[in-house]
């Protein structure tokens, strides 16, 4: 940790090459926030339902249409359920998780034996995909149905999954005749550092600068 004075004022600075891989995680975590919550459906070889919230999650591109999640491994390098079950099926489904199913989602990241029904332990209906095998969740207020576009293994610990958004389903009233998104309707909740969470009710406009 270096401190030093940058326009007058004293900073605090990190070289992250000095850093463990924990240090590094609790810097990054805490500061690159809010982070949405992707609550990421998969089936196995069987069609055994999978689900995992996961943070490390945004959208990349809307031509193709890709988003992508940062999937951990095992500290043994070996794939956890969904990082396995997209290897083996190439799709996925991403739902977003609103402030009504944040503690269900919170359900599904606990670590259950392989082959246990996140969703009916936590009390969530999976409804059948349209275009790919994994589910939705009907009680999700958004869900996008994905195909693997392109893996990236990022050295022993994780992957990044980019997925085509093949087919999305909303909740009756969220999306209106011009595609606009009730914000309200979506009540998404996001992550921040450590256990802590927010919703994104408070919101304000900034039109976009013109010249």
């Amino acid at each position: 940790m270096n401190a030093r004075p940058t326009d007058g004022a004293a900073r605090t600075s990190f070289d992250f090459a000095t850093l463990s891989a924990r240090e590094r995680y609790k810097l990054m975590i805490g500061s690159i926030i809010p982070r949405p919550i992707a609550l990421v459906t998969t089936v196995d070889e069987q069609g055994r339902i999978n689900a995992a919230p996961f943070s490390f999650f945004n959208c990349l591109s809307a031509d193709p249409p890709i988003l992508a999640i940062g999937v951990e491994n095992n500290p043994d390098m070996s794939f956890k359920d969904t990082g396995h079950n997209i290897r083996m099926t190439e799709v996925f489904t991403v739902n977003i998780v609103s402030f009504a199913i944040a503690e269900a989602m919170h359900v599904c990241g606990a670590k259950f034996p392989r082959g246990m029904d996140e969703l009916k332990e936590a009390g969530l209906t999976a409804m059948p995909g349209t275009k790919v095998a994994s589910p939705y969740i009907l009680e999700a207020p958004a869900a996008f149905e994905c195909r693997r576009h392109v893996t990236l293994e990022l050295g022993k610990s994780r992957q990044i999954i980019m997925g085509e958004i093949l087919f999305a389903h909303y909740a009756e009233g969220i999306v209106d005749e011009r595609l606009h998104i009730d914000p309200a309707g979506i009540d998404a909740i996001a992550r921040l550092g450590g256990d802590t969470c927010a919703t994104i009710r408070d919101r304000f406009d900034m039109l976009t600068p013109k010249l």
